[in-house]
C-alpha cells in the first residue's frame, strides 16, 4: 500500500470540494474507487468518467487504471477536459 496525493483540477475540484488529498491504495484504479465511494459520491463520479489522469507527471492514457501502480510519496492529477486551447 502507498501514501501520496491526489490533486484535482478545474471541476473534478469543484466536485471533490478540495484541491487535493491523500490516498492510500497500490493502484489508480483503487485511489479512484476510495475517491467515488467513501470519500465523494455524486457530482465527482460523474466528472471523474470525463478526466484525464497523471501519475508522478505520467499519462495513463487508455491503460487499465487496476494496471497503474501507484508510489509512495508519489501524485495523481486528476485533469477534467479544458476548453480553449
Amino acid at each position: 500500500m502507498a501514501t501520496g496525493t491526489i490533486r484535482y483540477w478545474a471541476a473534478a475540484k469543484a466536485a471533490s470540494g478540495t484541491a487535493e488529498e491523500p490516498y492510500s491504495a497500490r493502484t489508480l484504479a483503487e485511489a479512484l474507487d476510495a475517491v467515488r465511494n467513501d470519500r465523494h459520491p455524486g457530482e465527482l463520479t460523474r466528472v471523474l468518467l470525463r478526466c484525464s489522469f497523471l501519475v508522478n507527471d505520467e499519462p495513463v492514457g487508455k491503460r487499465p487504471h487496476d494496471a497503474v501502480l501507484l508510489t509512495e510519496g508519489g501524485t495523481v492529477e486528476v485533469l477534467p477536459p479544458f476548453a480553449g486551447g
